[in-house]
C-alpha cells in the first residue's frame, strides 16, 4: 500500500481518534480507507442513477402506458420473488 501524509483539522482528528478508541476501527488509516471505499461506491451508484435517468429521458414518452396493468405486473413479480 502507498503511504501518504495528510493533515486533518482538529475537529476531524478528534473524530477519527474517537472511532479508533471505541474500537470501531483499528487505526485512522483503516477508517480513512473505509471512508474512501464508501465514497467510491456512492459515486458508482450516483453515476448509474444518472445513466438510468438519461436513458429514461432519451427514450421519450410512452403513449400507451396502462398504470393499472403495470401495477399488477409489479405485484406479480414481487409475489414471485418472495415465495
Amino acid at each position: 500500500m502507498a503511504r501518504q501524509s495528510i493533515t486533518f483539522t482538529e475537529l476531524n482528528d478528534r473524530w477519527l481518534k474517537e472511532k479508533v478508541e471505541t474500537m470501531e476501527y483499528a487505526s485512522k488509516s483503516e477508517l480513512v480507507n473505509e471512508l474512501i471505499r464508501r465514497e467510491r461506491e456512492y459515486e458508482t451508484k450516483i453515476k448509474a442513477l444518472g445513466d438510468a435517468l438519461r436513458e429514461g429521458i432519451e427514450s421519450g414518452v410512452c403513449e400507451s402506458f396502462d398504470f393499472d396493468e403495470h401495477l399488477r405486473d409489479l405485484e406479480r413479480a414481487f409475489d414471485h420473488e418472495n415465495k
